[in-house]
């Protein structure tokens, strides 16, 4: 029996989605509902960039940047709380580093460059942070250099994000446990 294959959002739909359907406050709020919405009309989407099947989207700058928002921003809606939440990560990292090589990144709006940098945010490699402090400091993203310097600090004290620990099934110190109690240890 032929089965129709799942219907794959171009580019243009997911940076309107993302850019002027939500509103800022929404991008990175726990929310059930946006999380299930995003599953719902992204979910074939994101299958097919896990599967690098959206190559051909890098023709365009802002094509990249659609398809690191799927990597590294859907995932984390649709897969909140598992380990899938942080499963493209490495991905969604290259494609951004390739984006910054090429010199693709500076022809980019203000917002859709912040999207290409969070790979470099996410990530649980101090060289990465210590790029990504060069990234985020410049004008207009002030607010995203200040989380940066943040989340650096957590990656040099624990060379990890210890609230991934429980999600990744990993064991957390006595120190990332007692940091973990302090108001603003997770993002």
């Amino acid at each position: 029996m032929y089965r129709a294959p799942e219907y794959i959002a171009t580019p243009q739909q997911i940076l309107e989605f993302w850019f002027e359907e939500l509103i800022p406050k929404q991008w990175f709020l726990k929310d059930s509902e946006l999380d299930r919405m995003i599953g719902e009309r992204f979910g074939a989407t994101l299958a097919a960039a896990t599967r690098c099947e959206c190559w051909a989207w890098r023709k365009t700058p802002a094509g990249r940047v659609a398809e690191i928002i799927v990597l590294d921003q859907f995932s984390r809606n649709m897969h909140r709380d598992t380990p899938d939440a942080f499963a493209q990560d490495p991905l969604a990292l290259a494609l951004s580093q390739e984006l910054i090589g090429l010199g693709l990144d500076t022809s980019l709006p203000l917002a859709q460059r912040i999207f290409a940098y969070m790979p470099f945010m996410h990530s649980e490699s101090l060289p990465i942070h210590d790029r990504a402090l060069e990234l985020f400091d410049r004008p207009g993203m002030e607010e995203q250099l200040d989380y940066e310097r943040r989340h650096r600090v957590i990656i040099e004290r624990f060379g990890r994000y210890p609230h991934r620990n429980a999600i990744l099934g990993r064991e957390s110190t006595p120190e990332e446990i007692e940091f973990l109690r302090q108001p603003g240890s997770s993002f």
